[in-house]
């Protein structure tokens, strides 16, 4: 079987578990949030090998080189033979900082907080 050398960017995306449906990957490309070569792309892109691609989820910027073009969704373990994640360090201790903090949560039907409680809540978050 030959193998193909260019792929929709929405689809790579999904069959390399990077967005878990294509739909998401589409729209994470119409919001531009996705990148090659820092620029912002549409979902019928085409990628190819040696592409450089920046992908925005939350506050957090991963970055990806493509090592093989891939059609098809793909088990977790053969994942990265098909790209190189070359996502900085920084960016990491982003991930590993937000799930320290717990997020404030108030009760259901409580109404909003006032002056005092957000006093409060933002001492906790160190905003003072």
């Amino acid at each position: 079987m030959v193998e193909k050398n260019t792929t929709r960017i929405d689809k790579w995306l999904w069959a390399v578990r990077v967005y878990k449906t294509r739909s998401m990957a589409t729209d994470a490309c119409a919001g531009g949030k996705v990148k090659i070569d820092n620029n912002a792309v549409k979902a019928s892109r085409r990628v190819r090998i040696g592409d450089q691609i920046q992908v925005r989820k939350g506050a957090i910027k991963y970055e990806y080189i493509v090592i093989k073009i891939a059609e098809k969704r793909m088990s977790a373990k053969i994942m990265p033979d098909y790209l190189n994640d070359i996502t900085p360090e920084e960016e990491l201790a982003k991930l590993k900082s937000s799930k320290v903090f717990s997020i404030q949560t108030r009760e259901k039907g409580k109404g909003r907080p006032t002056k005092k409680e957000r006093r409060t809540m933002d001492k906790i978050q160190g905003k003072y």
